[in-house]
C-alpha cells in the first residue's frame, strides 16, 4: 500500500522556492520506497487532500510575525471537516522569516494540536537568503517526514 504524504506550500519568493524544492527533493528521494509525495498551493489545497493524506509537510513564509493568510485561509476552509479524521498524523514545517517568527510557530503548534496531528520532526526555520545548511535542513525534513510513512 503506498501511503501519501501532502505538502501544503505559500511559495511567494524566490527564498521559499528555494526551501520547497528541497523539501520535495527530500521527500522524493529514490530511497524512500512506497510514498507518493502530493504538491499543493495552499490556495488550492482541499480537505479531501488532507484527508486522503497519510502525513503533511507545510510551508509558509512568516508574514507580521504570522502564517501566510494563504496557509491560515486552507486551514480555514478544512478544519472542521478534518478535524476527527486524521489525528495523529505526523507534519512538518518549513519556514521563512526575516523578521520574528514566534507568531507563526505559535499559530502551527496550536493548529496542529487542534487537529491532533503529530509533530515529526524539528521546524526548519530560514531568514534572508537560505545557505546551504538550511537547505539540507530542509532536504533532511521532507526525507524523515516521508521515511516515517514507509510501510
Amino acid at each position: 500500500m503506498t501511503a501519501r504524504l501532502l505538502v501544503v506550500h505559500h511559495t511567494p519568493s524566490p527564498h521559499l522556492q528555494a526551501m520547497f524544492e528541497a523539501v520535495v527533493s527530500g521527500a522524493t528521494d529514490p530511497e524512500i520506497e512506497g510514498v507518493e509525495v502530493v504538491r499543493r498551493a495552499a490556495l488550492a489545497v482541499s480537505a479531501t487532500d488532507f484527508l486522503d493524506a497519510d502525513g503533511y509537510l507545510l510551508g509558509t513564509p512568516a508574514n507580521l510575525g504570522y502564517i501566510s493568510g494563504a496557509l491560515k485561509h486552507a486551514f480555514d476552509c478544512a478544519y472542521y471537516q478534518i478535524l476527527d479524521s486524521t489525528r495523529g498524523r505526523p507534519f512538518g514545517l518549513y519556514l521563512h522569516g526575516n523578521e520574528g517568527t514566534e507568531g507563526a510557530e505559535n499559530a502551527i503548534d496550536r493548529i496542529t494540536a487542534g487537529l491532533g496531528w503529530t509533530k515529526a520532526a524539528d521546524y526548519v526555520i530560514a531568514s534572508d537568503k537560505p545557505d546551504k545548511a538550511a537547505l539540507e535542513a530542509c532536504w533532511e525534513l521532507g526525507a524523515s517526514v516521508a521515511a516515517g510513512l514507509m510501510g
